[in-house]
Parts: C-alpha cells; structure tokens; sequence
C-alpha cells in the first residue's frame, strides 16, 4: 500500500497573479465542471472548495459545481476551459497532453515512488514550472488535485508481471506515455471517455482498465471486473484549472481566495483518498473481485520505464526528469 503524506500549506505552487493592479470585490459566481461521480473523492474536494471560497470571500465569489460530466466529458470540458466556456475544471493530466505536451512528463510509468514523492513534486519548482506552462494554452493554474496511483483490472486473468498483459484490451487514458507502455508489453491500448468505460467492460468490448482503486470503486467499476493487480504503476494528477482571461478579470482578493482555497481543497482530497484507497479495497475483496496484492513490480518497471523516458526525453531533455528523481525518497 502506498503511504501518503499530509499537504504542507507551504509547499503549494499555486499563487495570485494581479493584473494591472487591485481591483474591488464585486459578486461573482464561477462554473466548476468536474468527472466525478458523486460518490467520487473530486465531488467531495469540490464541494469544500466551493465552500471555501465563499468563506474567504464573505459571499461575494461563488462556485457552482457540475459533476458527474455533466457539461461535458473530460477533453471538452478541458477544452471549454480554454476557450471560456467554463470557468474552471479538473480532469486527469493524461487530457492535458495533447495541448500542453511537457505535462506528459507527470504521467511516465513509474516516475513516482510514493505519495509523499508526488506531492513534494507537485507542491514545488517542478510543479510551479509545469503550472505556468499552461498559460501558453490560456489556463491559469490553481492546485494539483489527484486521482492517485493506476491499478489495473481486467476479466481475463490475474496479472502477476507484464507477461500476463499481452493480448488483453486495456482501456487507457489517451496520454502517449500509457499508451506506449502498454503496446510494450503487448496489450491493446484502447483510450475511450471514462464514462463509456463500464458498457464497454460489460458487453465485453474490453477486456480490462487502469485506474486508482478507490476510483475504480466508487464508478462501480469491480462490479464488471474479476481480477484488480496492485501495480501502482502510474500517478495521476487531477489538475485544478481556471481560464486565464476569466482569472485576469477577477480581483486580486478573489485570486487570492482562489489560490488558497484550491490548495486547501486539495489538502482535503488527499485525506479522503488516504482512507478511501484503504475501505474501497476491502470492499471489492469483499464483493468478489481477486486481488493480486503483490505483482511483479521490478518487471513492470523494467518491461516500460526506459523506452516512455527516451520519447520524452527526446523532445524535452532531463532537466524536470532529473529533478523529479532527485527527490525521491
């Protein structure tokens, strides 16, 4: 099981940018669009954020929160971020790839060897460069909010070492760095919207997924899946973003209630799935689903560490990579 750490406040990159000096609070509200169904850690972290900033701003900045993809699936409500639409989003870093590129760095296999690596990562120089990188895309970014480490399932067989997955097909995200380790290991890499992913593990159209486990619990994922492998095998992060020209309109007492209440919230997040990670499990033992506990990690890692790194290397060099391996743990 992986261990996690408590957020350190201080750590955060998050911070308030003023544009062309302070301007006076007026009320605003905000769309929040999120994937999470509501029994999904993000709802939760949304909900507090919301109420959050209502706090700090004694009522004057207001967030309404829509879930469940309710305004869209996750490329277009990424999309819809950038161009305005909505105001602010969070959705796996995996959808962010395909407009901001460097960020597939935080989605190498392997890249991370616990919580309290990820989240020093995260909350530091590494993190703050990625964040002000996507203001090339038009986003303003808040906080890192998580979906945690990847488990995979699937109906076949239990998957004990990167043998075990050729044939199989896996739903993945669309990121360049999971799709290349698993058609490394012989898989069939299939990224479809997450919404779609139950029917398609129903009706057979795949064979497997890769997910978090307390994720894979709470969209009632093991109720269609046979066999879960611990293979931690990628972190997720759920950035928490906002559009870059609806943020340089705000205030800066909202930015900055903004910026504190994302980091927060983000703190808040992490505490639930600590716990969730840990009850979502044993739930699944408890519906059926055979857990491989232990799998053969050093092979996994030996099967696709190397070849996703040298195409990421090779378009963007070791600097953030060497900086990431340096504060491991």
């Amino acid at each position: 099981m992986i261990d996690r750490r408590t957020f350190t406040k201080g750590a955060a990159i998050a911070c308030a940018i003023t544009w062309g000096g302070s301007a006076l609070a007026q009320d605003v509200t905000l769309k929040l669009a999120h994937y999470g169904s509501a029994s999904d850690s993000v709802t939760v972290a949304a909900t507090r954020f919301a109420e959050l900033v209502e706090e700090k701003t004694d009522g004057t900045l207001k967030i309404t929160v829509f879930g469940n993809g309710e305004l869209g699936n996750s490329p277009s409500m990424l999309e819809g971020a950038r161009l305005g639409t909505i105001d602010i989003i969070t959705t796996g870093n995996p959808y962010f790839t395909g407009a901001m590129p460097q960020l597939n760095l935080l989605d190498l296999p392997f890249l991370f060897q616990s919580d309290a690596h990820a989240f020093d990562v995260l909350d530091g120089e590494v993190g703050q460069t990625l964040m002000v990188s996507m203001n090339d895309a038009g986003l303003q970014g808040l906080a890192f909010w998580e979906l945690g480490f990847r488990n995979l399932s699937n109906n076949v067989r239990p998957i004990n070492g990167p043998d075990d997955m050729k044939g199989l097909k896996i739903r993945t995200t669309p990121n360049p760095a999971h799709v290349l380790a698993f058609e490394t290991m012989g898989a069939n890499p299939t990224p479809m919207p997450f919404a779609e992913v139950y029917s398609a593990l129903q009706t057979g159209t795949i064979d497997g997924q890769e997910n978090p486990t307390n994720h894979i619990h709470a969209n009632k994922l093991h109720e269609v899946q046979q066999y879960l492998s611990l293979t931690a095998h990628a972190y997720t992060t759920s950035p928490l973003v906002m559009n870059a020209g609806r943020w340089g309109r705000l205030s800066a007492d909202h930015q900055a209630a903004l910026s504190e209440a994302a980091i927060e919230a983000a703190a808040y997040q992490r505490e639930i799935n600590d716990e969730e990670e840990r009850t979502s499990l044993q739930a699944m033992k408890d519906y059926g689903v055979e857990v491989i506990e232990t799998p053969d990690s050093a092979a996994f890692r030996a099967a696709v560490t190397d070849v996703t790194r040298e195409v990421y290397i090779n378009q963007f060099g070791t600097e953030l990579l060497d900086k990431i391996d340096a504060a491991a743990k």
